[in-house]
């Protein structure tokens, strides 16, 4: 995933994520239990963290000619399974998907670490 894709990527993800919220608060309001309510904005919380992450993320590294697919793709495949495994748990899915979240989560962390490597890696280059 070059710059470009990751900050399409990323507002994608900042336009779901607003929707999601309204969504919440004025969809689900009365729909579901103030717990469930609160598990949906723990996932439109880091849904947007990711988001707004990926697009600041992808201006940089534009800057810096650097290019972190493997890391893109590993961030946006851990907001998808983090936050949409919470909106399913929360809409009436299956219980299992709760063993799932973590891995969003973790995938998330791991792909933030691979970019912090890589521009690590690139400042050390550069003297």
């Amino acid at each position: 995933m070059n710059p470009d894709k990751m900050f399409r990527a990323g507002v994608v993800l900042l336009a779901t994520g607003i929707a999601a919220g309204a969504f919440g608060a004025h969809g689900l309001k009365d729909q579901v239990s103030a717990d469930k309510l609160v598990t949906f904005e723990i996932g439109v919380r880091y849904q947007m963290y990711g988001a707004l992450g990926l697009t600041a993320a992808a201006a940089w590294l534009k800057h810096m000619g650097l290019s972190v697919s493997c890391a893109a793709t590993t961030i946006v495949a851990g907001v998808l399974i983090f936050s949409g495994t919470l909106y399913g748990i929360v809409l009436g899915g299956p219980k299992w998907l709760g063993a799932i979240t973590p891995i969003g989560g973790t995938l998330q962390i791991v792909g933030w670490a691979m970019v912090a490597a890589k521009s690590h890696r690139k400042r050390e280059s550069n003297g």
